[in-house]
C-alpha cells in the first residue's frame, strides 16, 4: 500500500556579505547549470527548526540559526490589508489560538482552496492588527510536547520582520545564512485582489539584505516561478525552486486554469528539461525520489536525481522529521521514544548520497549532523 504525505502527516495530529555569503550565493545564481552545486548540501531549517519551537516563530527562527540552518524558510501568506505573513497556509485554526478568541468567532467558515475544502478561519479574512492578537501553537500538538510547551508565547510574524531578523543574524555568522522564502496559493490569492509575486519583488526593493544575501525563492505553482524569472533577473543572488506535490496531483494554477500537468509529468525527464528553463531547483517530497520498500526500507532512488542534474538543475527535498512516525520502519528503532535522532540521520543520509544538493528538515540540528558526518 503506498502512504501519502498528507496521510503519514495525519498520524501526528543591510551588511555587505562576507566572502562566505559571497560564495555560497554564488552558487546560487541563475544559470540553469552554469553556476556549481555547493559545497555541501544546504540544511533548509522548515518553518524554522519546528521540531523544538511552534513553527514561523521567531525563536523557531532562532533555534534554527544556532543549530546551523544554512537557509531558515518563511511561507508566505497576505492578511486582508496586504500584508505578507508567514504560516503554512491561509487556514490558521491549527497553528493559532484563534478559537480561543471569542471576538473572531463569527470568522470560522468553510473554504475550497486548490480544490480542497477546508473549515477554520483564514488568514486573509484578518487585518494585521488583529493577527497580532493571536498566538501560535505547535501543529502537531503532543507529538512535539517540547514545542507545545510554548503554545501562546510567540506572536505572527510578518515577512519584514523575519528579514530583519536574519539580516541581523547573519552578521558575524561563520556560516553564512540565507533565507528560502515560499509564496503560498498564489492562484487563490490573486483571485482575491492579491499579487504575492509584486508582494515579494516590493519587499526584496525595500531590503538591501535580500539584494546580497542566499535567497531562494520556491512555490508549488508553475507560472508565479516562470513571472519571477525575468523580474529576478537583476539579483544574481535569488534562485527558485520548484517544488512537487505527489505525483499524481497538479499544481493549484494548473488545476485552477483546467490543465491537465501532474507533478508525475514535471518530475520525468522531459518534464524536468521543461522546469530547468526557468527555474534553479527541483524540490519533490522525499518518496518521490526514494521510496519506502515492502521490508521497511528505502527503496534505490529513482532517476530523478541524475535526470535533473543532467539538465543543470540542483535537487532538494522535504520534509524530514524526527519522531518515528515519519520514518521508514527499518529506521524507527528507537523504542516508546518520541523522537528517534538516529533513525533521521541515517535516513538524511541515504538521499545525501543519493545526490540532493539541499533538504527541508523540521530539525536543522540533525540535519546539521547529518551533513558533517557528527
Amino acid at each position: 500500500m503506498t502512504v501519502s504525505r498528507r496521510s503519514i502527516l495525519a498520524m501526528g495530529a543591510s551588511a555587505a556579505m562576507l566572502p562566505g555569503a559571497r560564495a555560497l550565493a554564488g552558487t546560487l545564481a541563475k544559470g540553469h547549470g552554469r553556476h556549481p552545486r555547493p559545497a555541501h548540501p544546504l540544511v533548509l531549517g522548515h518553518r524554522g527548526a519546528c521540531a523544538h519551537r511552534p513553527e514561523h516563530t521567531l525563536a523557531s527562527y532562532q533555534r534554527a540559526v544556532a543549530d546551523g540552518a544554512d537557509f531558515i524558510e518563511p511561507d508566505l501568506v497576505p492578511t486582508r490589508d496586504g500584508v505578507l505573513v508567514s504560516r503554512h497556509e491561509p487556514n490558521i485554526a491549527e497553528t493559532t489560538d484563534v478559537a480561543a478568541h471569542p471576538e473572531f468567532a463569527a470568522r470560522k467558515t468553510t473554504k475550497v482552496i486548490d480544490g480542497e475544502r477546508q473549515e477554520g478561519w483564514f488568514v486573509e479574512d484578518f487585518t494585521l492588527a488583529e493577527l497580532k492578537t493571536l498566538r501560535a501553537k505547535e501543529r502537531l500538538g503532543a507529538l512535539r510536547p517540547e514545542s507545545m510547551a510554548f503554545d501562546g508565547q510567540f506572536p505572527v510574524l510578518t515577512f519584514d520582520e523575519i528579514v530583519a531578523f536574519a539580516a541581523k543574524a547573519a552578521q558575524g555568522r561563520r556560516r553564512p545564512l540565507g533565507i528560502i522564502p515560499e509564496i503560498k496559493h498564489s492562484t487563490y490569492f490573486h483571485s482575491l485582489g492579491h499579487d504575492m509575486e509584486a508582494k515579494l519583488i516590493a519587499a526584496i526593493r525595500a531590503h538591501p539584505w535580500l539584494q546580497q544575501a542566499p535567497v531562494i525563492v520556491q512555490s508549488f505553482e508553475v507560472e508565479n516561478l516562470k513571472r519571477l524569472r525575468p523580474a529576478l533577473a537583476r539579483w544574481r543572488n535569488i534562485a527558485l525552486m520548484q517544488l512537487a506535490d505527489e505525483p499524481d496531483k497538479r499544481p493549484g494554477d494548473v488545476l485552477a486554469a483546467g490543465g491537465a500537468l501532474t507533478y508525475a509529468q514535471m518530475l520525468s525527464a522531459p518534464g524536468l528539461a521543461e522546469v530547468a528553463l526557468y527555474a534553479d531547483w527541483i524540490a519533490p517530497w522525499s518518496r518521490t525520489l526514494m521510496a519506502v520498500a515492502p521490508d521497511g526500507r528505502l527503496a534505490p532512488p529513482q532517476p530523478i536525481i541524475a535526470d535533473a542534474h543532467r539538465v543543470g538543475l540542483l535537487v532538494g527535498a522535504y520534509t524530514f522529521r524526527p519522531e518515528p512516525q515519519f520514518l521508514p520502519p527499518a529506521l524507527r528503532q528507537c523504542g516508546a521514544a518520541l523522537r528517534c535522532e538516529s533513525g533521521s540521520m541515517a535516513e538524511i543520509r541515504a538521499y545525501l548520497a543519493a545526490g540532493l544538493d539541499g533538504f527541508f528538515t523540521d530539525d536543522p540540528g540533525l540535519g546539521r549532523r547529518a551533513v558533517d558526518g557528527a
